[in-house]
């Protein structure tokens, strides 16, 4: 059965912020959420250039970016490989803060949102 669900890709710091984006993902598969999460886990090394295209072929097929924003998300060489790669695409970017009582500063040319599941389907649905 097709879906005309918007899909959802996450950015997020590999090495400091899988909790974030575990627990968004398990947050989205909740009944009646209305867009499609895209899993992209790293979960074997791959050179550089592999990466970026399979990476951007991710990239490419969603409807929105989605940055789990973390303590060192800001200084993240992966994530701000995606955050071009999805600007290169014309795909929307927003910045979900990941810690309510850390500092999290956020990458560059994002806006950043409290990560509310109001504030989620908003996002999504493009009513921000």
């Amino acid at each position: 059965m097709a879906t005309n669900k918007p899909k959802v890709f996450i950015s997020f710091d590999f090495d400091n912020d899988q909790f974030l984006r575990d627990s968004l993902v398990g947050q989205c598969k909740n009944e009646g959420t209305p867009f499609d999460m895209e899993d992209w886990s790293v979960k074997q090394p791959w050179d550089q250039n592999e990466w970026k295209e399979r990476c951007l072929t991710k990239i490419k097929r969603c409807d929105l970016v989605i940055v789990m924003v973390g303590e060192k998300t800001a200084n993240c060489s992966g994530v701000k490989a995606e955050i071009k790669m999805a600007k290169d695409a014309n795909i929307p970017i927003v910045g979900l803060r990941g810690y309510p009582n850390k500092t999290c500063p956020h990458p560059e040319g994002i806006k950043v949102y409290t990560w509310t599941w109001d504030n989620v389907k908003a996002l999504v649905s493009g009513k921000r």
